[in-house]
């Protein structure tokens, strides 16, 4: 399941399984309800799995037993044709999280650079689309993050965009592979979105495009689901009931390297 550290990688998506203080992760824009630490375990390897069969190469980054958000891989790192960004948590518990990341993207050859104080930065709050780099502005992450990744991503359009009620941009809005943004309700300010898709359900809003016409969804998405399916896509479904609880989705569990 890991890919070999002497080959740069190539489809490699990163993951990090959940640890056992998982239902004691970071809430904040919802109540807290119970989580199922075992089904949780039991829906991740379903997601790998979902990702495997996709045509990814899983490579599994050491478990953090003593970071409970820390299965939510995605904050902890932005890829950009072969430069690893390594974020700057705005959660200070999370920032522990980072250093086996890095560590790891090192060992698959990438070209890795930090966000430094005071930036702060959620690899949640970053959307690519194209050559532009969307980037939710909000509990999480400052205009000092901003402004760093701008600059290490120079020669790309980077767009900022206010949040007030959801805690990353990605927990408002993706996109398909064609670059049209699925968007629920106000969460967030939609005009500086060139192409956007009204979904049925909050859950229908976070997708992540797995290569050709395969699109990772959350099974608490169905009707966005066959939305997806009669635009000519093809929905992947994925149960993650635990992880939603925690205000994560399926753009959370994983880092993908194409």
């Amino acid at each position: 399941m890991v890919a070999s550290p002497s080959l740069p990688p190539q489809r490699v998506a990163l993951v990090r399984p959940p640890g056992p203080r998982l239902a004691d992760g970071i809430v904040t824009h919802i109540e807290r309800t119970p989580v199922d630490v075992d089904l949780a375990r039991r829906q991740h390897a379903a997601y790998v799995q979902a990702l495997e069969g996709a045509g990814w190469d899983i490579v599994t980054v050491p478990p953090a037993d003593d970071c409970p958000d820390a299965v939510f891989i995605e904050d902890t790192v932005v890829v950009c044709d072969g430069l690893a960004v390594i974020t700057r948590p705005g959660a200070v518990a999370r920032r522990p999280e980072t250093d086996a990341v890095e560590q790891t993207l090192r060992d698959l050859r990438l070209r890795v650079e930090r966000i430094e104080p005071p930036g702060t930065l959620d690899g949640g709050d970053i959307l690519q689309i194209g050559q532009t780099v969307y980037v939710g502005r909000g509990g999480r992450t400052n205009a000092d993050g901003i402004a760093q990744l701008a600059e290490l991503l120079a020669g790309r359009t980077t767009v900022t965009v206010p949040l007030e009620k959801v805690l990353h941009l990605k927990s408002a809005v993706t996109a398909l592979p064609d670059g049209t943004v699925l968007a629920h309700g106000d969460l967030v300010d939609l005009d500086s979105f060139a192409r956007v898709r009204r979904v049925p359900e909050q859950a229908g809003a976070h997708v992540v495009p797995l290569g050709g016409p395969d699109v990772l969804i959350a099974a608490s998405a169905p009707r966005t689901a066959e939305l997806i399916n009669a635009l000519g896509w093809r929905p992947v479904v994925v149960d993650i009931t635990e992880y939603e609880r925690l205000e994560g989705c399926v753009t959370c569990l994983s880092v993908l390297i194409p």
